[in-house]
C-alpha cells in the first residue's frame, strides 16, 4: 500500500511540473507571473504539500522559478547558457558588411600577472601581454576590446605590432587552440566606455567574454564589448 501511494504522488508531482512547465514554454506564465500558492495545488490536483513543494522545487532547481519569501512563487527571468562554435574574427565580421576595417591601438603592455590577470586568464602566473584597443567600421566605433595573452603559451605574441594587426585574427593564424569558452551578457556601459563607443553612458551593449586553450595551456582571455543596436547574435540550427 506504501508503495502505491508513492507511486502515486510521484505521478502528480510529475503531472503539476508538466503542468507549469507548458504554460511557461508556451508564454502563457511570463517571467515575474506569481504562481498559484501551494495550498491551490493541493485543492487541484487533490495531493498533499509535500508532493507540490516537490514539483515547485525541482522547478527552481531548474531555474524555471524563483522562491521569494512571504511573496511566493514566480516565473524566473531566463537566463541562457549559448554555446558558440566559432571564434569570432571582427575584422572578417566587418569586412563582410562590405565595410572598411580600422584598429586603434589604446594599450599594449607586458607585465608579470597580477591577481587580476591570473583570475581571469586562469593561471598561476607568468608574463601576459595586456592589450586594450577599438576596432572600427567605416570609421565608427564597432567593439571595444581588453585582452590578455599568456606569454608562456604564446611567447611570439611580444613581437607583434597590434598597431595593424588585430589581436584575435593573428591568434586565429598562427595559434592553434582545441578549446574556447564564451559567456555573452547584457550590460549598460560606464562613461568611460561610452566614450570609447560613441554612446551614451548606460547605453545597453553587448558584452562577449572569451577564454581559449591548447590542451592544458591557457592561450588568451579577451573581452569584447558592442553597442547592443549595432551587433547580433545569429545560430541557424536543423532539426
Amino acid at each position: 500500500m506504501t508503495e502505491q501511494k508513492n507511486k502515486s504522488a510521484q505521478a502528480i508531482h510529475s503531472r503539476i511540473r508538466q503542468d507549469i512547465e507548458t504554460r511557461i514554454m508556451s508564454g502563457e506564465w511570463r517571467p515575474g507571473h506569481r504562481i498559484p500558492y501551494e495550498h491551490e495545488w493541493m485543492a487541484l490536483y487533490g495531493c498533499s504539500r509535500m508532493t507540490v513543494n516537490k514539483a515547485l522545487r525541482s522547478l527552481v532547481q531548474a531555474g524555471l522559478l524563483e522562491s521569494r519569501r512571504r511573496a511566493g512563487t514566480f516565473v524566473a527571468a531566463p537566463r541562457f547558457h549559448r554555446a558558440a562554435l566559432e571564434i569570432p574574427d571582427i575584422r572578417a565580421e566587418v569586412a563582410e558588411q562590405g565595410l572598411a576595417y580600422r584598429i586603434e591601438l589604446i594599450r599594449c603592455e607586458r607585465r608579470h600577472a597580477d591577481d587580476g590577470d591570473k583570475a581571469l586568464l586562469q593561471v598561476s602566473g607568468g608574463d601576459i601581454l595586456a592589450i586594450e584597443c577599438r576596432h572600427f567600421a567605416d570609421d565608427q566605433p564597432y567593439a571595444l576590446e581588453h585582452r590578455l595573452i599568456n606569454l608562456d603559451a604564446v611567447p611570439e605574441a611580444a613581437g607583434v605590432d597590434f598597431s595593424t594587426e588585430p589581436p584575435g585574427s593573428w591568434l586565429l593564424g598562427h595559434v592553434p587552440w582545441t578549446e574556447a569558452e564564451h559567456r555573452i551578457t547584457a550590460i549598460n556601459v560606464d562613461a568611460a566606455a561610452a566614450a570609447q563607443l560613441g554612446v551614451a553612458t548606460g547605453h545597453a551593449c553587448i558584452s562577449l567574454e572569451r577564454w581559449t586553450w591548447r590542451g592544458d595551456e591557457r592561450i588568451t582571455y579577451a573581452r569584447q564589448v558592442y553597442p547592443g543596436e549595432r551587433y547580433a547574435l545569429v545560430a541557424h540550427f536543423r532539426a
